[in-house]
């Protein structure tokens, strides 16, 4: 079973940035596909994006597309979500989550896909 920790959360400005990151323990990151998800107050949870554990494959969220992007750093364990351009629609807590997976370039988008879920950080965006 991994577990998972995120961190880096926090108020930012519109135009803002941040970078949040997911701790895996437990396992190795390698052999698990790993997604980032979101829910703002009142709404459900949703994809943001998803990466192989490979690394080379990923997809994001309309909304985030060419500003938001996973990378991961396998000598830490860790998974990273840069957020960039914010708007004060990101605002939600974000969470990390893992699937284990054969396939190292498969990566997932469901909610339902994943097993290990971190307990979420909290970002808000506001001026």
């Amino acid at each position: 079973q991994v577990r998972l920790v995120e961190s880096g959360g926090g108020l930012v400005q519109p135009g803002g940035s941040l970078r949040l990151s997911c701790a895996a323990s437990g396992r190795r990151v390698t052999n698990y596909a790993m997604g980032w998800f979101r829910q703002a107050p009142g709404k459900e949870r949703e994809f943001v994006g998803g990466t192989s554990w490979s690394g080379k494959y990923s997809e994001y969220a309309d909304s985030v597309k060419g500003r938001f992007s996973i990378a991961i750093e396998y000598a830490k364990n860790t998974v990273h979500l840069q957020m960039n351009s914010l708007k004060p629609d990101d605002t939600a807590t974000y969470y990390c989550a893992a699937k284990y997976s054969d396939n190292r370039d498969n990566y997932y988008t469901r909610t339902a896909d994943y097993f290990n879920w971190g307990q979420g950080t909290q970002v808000t965006v506001s001026s």
